[in-house]
């Protein structure tokens, strides 16, 4: 099983077509979108977060219903996060968020979920977003990664960086400073990476020395880049003519660990032994998801048949 966690919130998306303005509200959020993709790619999937018991999470609770999504997360009267999209003339989408005093604040590193997650460890956990930038919650996720980490689970990040939305102060740094070392697949894109480090190549090799088995570098039309200890190759991007690119990451995120888990990814150590042609058939395929999930509006990843 794979488990998900981080954000779940309402992205109000341009109508498709509308010239006067309208948004169409759809559950979004980086965790949440992975999740859905796998559960679309044919894997048992779960996802953790706290969802709202307003009108908006009633809508994202029987998504994941819909979807087959197991939800491990409490119910909070809490308010449900907003995200405002604004795409550009090429489709590239830009976040406002609206989230303070809102659902995603009323997980805590003393609620009960993280020990009871704990108890039964996922194969694979799958940690990033802006929750990992936010307090009180990104203490609790970091809870939450600690635990998954110590029972075993094959430890996924995506840091999805957002600079307007991430807590003031030292605290989101230090977090992932921490976190990332410690993972075992860290997925992240170039505005990531820069906003990471002043010296990105010199901190790709401090986090493979540091352990991370394998690191897949996203670069918008110019394709993906994977980094292991002992490979570096690159792909090029597949053509494709976006609506948008809302959760567009993610579902890269989801091919990706869909068929690494059918090449057996079950424990950390079995990263260690993929070839080189199998990791290029996994990043290959995590692009062929993203491009389907780009070549329609909002975070809607394909089914398997639609990219096998």
């Amino acid at each position: 099983m794979i488990l998900c966690c981080g954000e779940v919130l309402i992205d109000l998306v341009p109508r498709p077509g509308d010239h006067e303005g309208a948004l169409l509200p759809l559950p979004g959020g980086g965790p949440f979108n992975t999740a859905i993709a796998l559960a679309r790619l044919g894997l048992e999937t779960a996802f953790f977060c706290p969802v709202s018991t307003d009108g908006f999470g009633a809508k994202i609770a029987a998504r994941l219903v819909a979807e087959g999504v197991q939800s491990q997360g409490p119910r909070t009267p809490a308010p449900t996060p907003l995200a405002v999209v604004t795409l550009d003339p090429e489709g590239r989408a830009d976040y406002a968020f609206h989230i303070e005093a809102t659902a995603l604040h009323a997980f805590t590193p003393d609620a009960p979920q993280v020990d009871a997650l704990a108890q039964g460890p996922a194969d694979i956990a799958v940690f990033g977003g802006i929750s990992l930038g936010l307090e009180p919650c990104g203490t609790g996720f970091e809870a939450l990664f600690r635990r998954q980490k110590a029972a075993g689970a094959v430890i996924v990040i995506d840091p999805n960086i957002r600079p307007a939305v991430i807590a003031p102060g030292d605290i989101p740094r230090a977090r992932l400073a921490r976190m990332i070392p410690q993972a075992d697949i860290l997925k992240l894109s170039e505005e990531d990476l820069a906003w990471l480090s002043a010296e990105p190549e010199a901190q790709l090799r401090h986090w493979l020395c540091a352990g991370v088995s394998l690191i897949c570098l996203t670069l918008g039309a110019g394709g993906v880049r994977i980094l292991t200890p002992q490979q570096d190759f690159h792909l090029p991007a597949l053509p494709v003519t976006p609506v948008d690119t809302i959760g567009a990451g993610d579902s890269f995120t989801a091919g990706l660990l869909s068929l690494l888990w059918d090449a057996g990814l079950r424990s950390p150590e079995a990263l260690r032994d993929l070839s080189e042609d199998r990791l290029r058939a996994a990043a290959d395929f995590a692009q062929r998801v993203a491009a389907r999930t780009c070549s329609r509006a909002g975070a809607d990843p394909p089914q398997r048949h639609e990219v096998d």
